[in-house]
């Protein structure tokens, strides 16, 4: 025997065992594109697969349907909120066991968001726990415990902020807020998260196996509080390379195949008689966007700004660099964020666009500079050519302009880019990520806005102590239009589909709300 078949068989063999298992012992198969490096959420900022489905939070951020989602009870069964929204008294449920049979208490609560902002353990994600009175003085070193952080009892904690933020409760259904047990994340230490003997939660899944650059088998946790998952075990295979992946899928080795980690196959799939019925889409919550400077002329002038929106044909953009598979979004709110409802269509009319030009001051036309950073994904560079050859119809003459990732951020950070395309998905439920982050009075000037504009400043910040949710609600919708319409303080582009695509066998499998590829498997079944 050669050793080219030899290595055929090997592979036959390596497939039926990665095969088998799954039909025998109803294992879901799923992919991620690189290794998570940890399974503790406070470490991470990108890789959400596996705490969210080893650990459980207070609150969680349940999918009810594509693009539809709702905060429900998690570890805590019900909770409180004092009249002037700085009090939250979370009742957790009773006998909710870790995955080493440890019974969860408060203490493990206090214990896990102190663990956050303590300055030694160096989390990633403290900024979803700021908001806590105490919160700052402990990332600070200042002080040895959060004055805001208290356990009542067994059963009940107690979580004082500083200032009221009606966002709180999303904040805590964030993979970050994932509740860990005291004794065990003590001893484990700085190993916690890094293997399976280092890794305990009260979540769905119990971390078996942890191969580096390889995989991760997860086993249905028996005792789980909500009811045994519906498979087994749950394999997240690492696989870098999008065609492998595709291959991986269409030889039944892989069950689901997130569109995100190869959008390249995506006219394959729709295209296919065989799977464009086992296709599962919803809307992915971010926004592409393009950024306006106003600090810089001729953007200082409002109707240059509008010339500019109405220059760009979005619906193009989208087509040729995704497929068609999204949809145009003409506010601050991408669709299926808590509070959406459309806005105002931007008209894509580049003859009115130079109309305003001329009345501006530019009747020949005006120069202006597009930004990119040197290391980004080509698809920018690809975004901005497609955008400079567009609004030269109306009179803009664009020039792209590369410079260094670090000195970018450090213009940026100061206000003092020229325009730029990016894209910002939501890591929590709620419309302050989107306001607060583009068009406070700080963010409008660290993401080099500059929309100085003092009565959307002074909303924003009410808007987040606001307790009335549907009162709320109508303050973000009117400042869309002050934003967008008025100030036209920038372009936004469009949302997309998020799709996969699943072996016939997998059922009830729910596209997640949020802007990730990560999300809960909880739920989902294989026959």
């Amino acid at each position: 025997m050669n050793q080219k078949m030899k290595l055929l068989i090997a592979s036959a063999l390596t497939s039926l065992a990665m095969l088998s298992p799954a039909v025998a012992e109803n294992m879901l198969r799923v992919s991620y594109s690189e290794d998570p490096k940890t399974a503790d959420g406070q470490m991470t900022t990108d890789s959400y697969t596996l705490p969210l489905n080893i650990f459980d939070r207070l609150v969680e951020s349940e999918t009810t349907a594509p693009g539809e989602s709702a905060l429900v009870p998690g570890l805590a069964e019900k909770w409180e909120v004092s009249e002037d929204g700085l009090t939250y008294t979370f009742h957790l449920r009773q006998g909710v066991k870790f995955h080493d049979g440890a019974v969860l208490t408060a203490d493990d609560v206090v214990y896990t968001f102190d663990r956050m902002l303590n300055p030694a353990t160096k989390a990633l994600n403290t900024d979803i726990l700021t908001f806590i009175a105490g919160a700052q003085d402990r990332l600070d070193g200042k002080a040895d415990s959060v004055s805001g952080l208290k356990a009542l009892d067994d059963q009940t904690v107690q979580i004082t902020l500083a200032q009221p933020y009606a966002a709180f409760l999303a904040l805590l259904a964030a993979p970050g807020a994932s509740i860990y047990n005291r004794a065990f994340t003590e001893a484990a230490g700085d190993q916690f998260g890094l293997t399976p003997e280092t890794t305990n939660g009260t979540g769905p899944f119990i971390l078996r196996d942890y191969t580096l650059n390889d995989s991760q088998m997860l086993e249905a946790n028996e005792d789980y509080w909500r009811g045994r998952a519906k498979v087994d075990r749950l394999l997240i295979r690492v696989v870098t390379d999008a065609e492998t992946l595709r291959m991986l899928f269409e030889s039944d080795e892989i069950d689901v195949f997130d569109l995100d980690y190869a959008p390249t196959q995506t006219p394959y799939f729709y295209g296919s008689d065989q799977w464009k019925d086992l296709i599962r889409s919803g809307p992915r919550v971010g926004i592409y966007y393009y950024n306006i400077n106003q600090a810089k002329k001729p953007f200082d002038d409002p109707r240059v700004r509008k010339a500019f929106q109405m220059a760009i044909d979005r619906q193009t953009i989208l087509d040729k660099n995704f497929y068609g598979k999204g949809a145009l979004e003409n506010g601050v709110m991408p669709r299926g964020l808590t509070c959406y409802a459309e806005a105002a269509p931007i008209e894509y009319n580049p003859a009115k666009a130079k109309e305003l030009l001329a009345e501006a001051g530019y009747p020949d036309g005006v120069e202006i500079k597009l930004q990119q950073a040197a290391n980004w994904s080509p698809r920018w560079s690809d975004m901005n050519q497609i955008i400079q050859a567009q609004i030269a119809e109306a009179g803009f003459k664009a020039q792209i302009v590369t410079t260094d990732e670090a000195a970018f951020m450090a213009a940026r950070k100061v206000g003092e880019t020229d325009n730029y395309t990016q894209v910002w998905s939501a890591d929590f439920n709620d419309p302050d990520n989107f306001f607060y982050t583009f068009f406070s009075e700080s963010g409008s000037k660290s993401r080099a806005y500059n929309n100085n504009d003092p009565e959307v400043f002074a909303d924003i910040e009410r808007a987040r102590g606001m307790t009335d949710q549907a009162e709320r609600c109508k303050l973000y919708q009117d400042l869309t239009t002050r934003i967008v319409d008025q100030d036209a303080a920038w372009v936004p582009l469009f949302s997309l589909d998020h799709s996969y695509v699943v072996q016939p066998r997998v059922k009830n499998f729910v596209v997640p709300w949020n802007g990730w590829s990560d999300m809960n498997y909880y739920n989902v079944e294989v026959e």
